[in-house]
């Protein structure tokens, strides 16, 4: 069935968008204790949940191309992308499920407290320990480096702007990565027309031939329209 383009959320290049850990943790159904463990968050942009987990003692970096540029235009592209989201998501509401976030005043809300505490970390002395400059399919990593390697909104979300080799090879440059015992875990499934990747078998057929173990897992964030679901992939 065709998709009447007022319900497709529309957007061009790769959204700066600020989440906090709470979110992380529902999305990705993270366990409560992370404490000793290496955590990855791929195309992070300006989202908190680096900051979040060094005020829980977790060892966290993200990566994300944009962090080669001054802290001033990140910041400054992160908070006009807020305003920029909330008015498309305010022309949409109807499609979203806003059980966790409560409606659209409180998401922006809550975007804008990510923002500070994303904009706090972003600007201390030491920020470049944390925030690396870096984009799928090649990241600037070392093998075996990570616990635990999270994409929230990237991967699948903009099928329409990456094909199907880019989708491979960022996803076993993520496996590349991690640890052995570690894993990965991508969300969502859906693009930005809200429909499922047509490609991914392609994807769990390449997973396993490196030896890894990719399943489909439920997610806990209700938002996205009929999106509950998770890749994860047991290194």
């Amino acid at each position: 069935m065709s998709m009447n383009r007022q319900d497709v959320y529309e957007q061009a290049g790769v959204a700066a968008t600020c989440r906090g850990y709470e979110e992380y943790q529902r999305m990705f159904d993270l366990p409560d204790q992370l404490e000793g463990k290496h955590v990855l968050d791929i195309a992070g942009g300006a989202s908190s949940f680096t900051a979040d987990c060094s005020g829980r003692g977790i060892y966290a970096q993200a990566v994300d191309p944009r962090y080669a540029y001054d802290p001033e235009i990140v910041l400054a592209d992160a908070r006009e992308e807020i305003e920029t989201s909330t008015e498309k998501l305010r022309s949409l509401a109807h499609r979203f499920d806003w059980s966790y976030y409560g409606g659209i005043d409180q998401h922006r809300t809550g975007r804008l407290e990510s923002f500070h505490r994303f904009a706090a970390d972003y600007s201390a002395p030491d920020a470049k320990q944390r925030y690396i400059a870096g984009s799928l399919p090649a990241l600037p990593f070392a093998d075996r480096s990570f616990d635990l390697v999270l994409c929230s909104h990237f991967l699948f979300l903009y099928a329409d702007q990456f094909d199907a080799d880019f989708h491979e090879r960022a996803v076993l440059d993520m496996i590349r990565i991690c640890r052995p015992g570690g894993q990965v875990r991508i969300y969502p499934l859906l693009s930005l027309r809200w429909e499922p990747y047509p490609h991914m078998n392609r994807l769990l057929a390449a997973i396993c031939n490196t030896g890894a173990v990719p399943s489909i897992e439920d997610s806990l964030l209700p938002f996205i329209p009929k999106s509950s679901k998770m890749l994860v992939v047991n290194v």
